[in-house]
Order: structure tokens, then C-alpha cells, then sequence
């Protein structure tokens, strides 16, 4: 085992939920304005999950006020304070580029209903 391997390991969160893209997250972000810190709420669509281990990242995207808004956050971060997973989606594609065009009931995913 090499040195940044360990390194890496060690930057690791436990409390990161399993999801995948097409399922709709809450991303609780601390944002620091001034000399104060606060957590942000940003809730939307898992477009894409990229990289593995310390490095991987995730962009969420969610229309606001008619305007598509695109975040991308990193996923071990210190700056993330934590995820929660809302909806699962029923997608067959590992990025979702093509929500990006769409606006309206056209740009839905499915639910994935829990199974009882």
C-alpha cells in the first residue's frame, strides 16, 4: 500500500448514501459568507456521478424560477455537509445530458416505487 493511497482512504466519508443518477438528492452544503458559516440546501436530479474513491463528484441539476441550475459538488468534501436521498429515478443512462434540453413535464424522471 503506497502512501497516497492511504492518504486517500483516510479522506473517505461513512455517511454517504448509495445513489445513482436519475434519483433526486438533498445536498447540504456549508457556504461561508462573511465570517459567518451556514448550510445550504441545494435539491435536484443526479446528472452525472463521476471518479471513485476521494475524488468522486456528482452534478445535480434542478430548475429554479424556469432556469436550469447545474451544481456540481464533490462527494467526500468537507464543504458537504451531507446527502439525502429524496426520489429514486428509473433511468437507463449513466449521464443525463439530455435533461438539459428538456423543460417541463418532459424533462420527469420515474419513480422507482419501494418494494413492500
Amino acid at each position: 500500500m503506497n502512501v497516497i493511497d492511504t492518504l486517500n482512504r483516510d479522506q473517505l466519508k461513512d455517511n454517504v448514501p448509495a445513489f445513482r443518477p436519475g434519483d433526486t438528492i438533498k445536498v447540504y452544503s456549508k457556504v461561508v459568507e462573511g465570517g459567518k458559516e451556514r448550510i445550504q440546501m441545494f435539491e435536484g436530479v443526479v446528472i452525472v456521478r463521476k471518479g471513485g474513491g476521494a475524488t468522486a463528484s456528482i452534478t445535480v441539476r434542478r430548475v429554479a424560477h424556469g432556469v436550469g441550475v447545474e451544481k456540481t459538488f464533490l462527494v467526500h468534501s468537507p464543504r458537504v455537509d451531507r446527502i439525502e436521498v429524496g426520489k429514486r429515478g428509473i433511468v437507463r443512462r449513466s449521464r443525463l445530458y439530455y435533461l438539459s434540453e428538456k423543460i417541463g413535464k418532459s424533462a420527469r424522471i420515474k419513480e422507482k416505487k419501494p418494494v413492500k
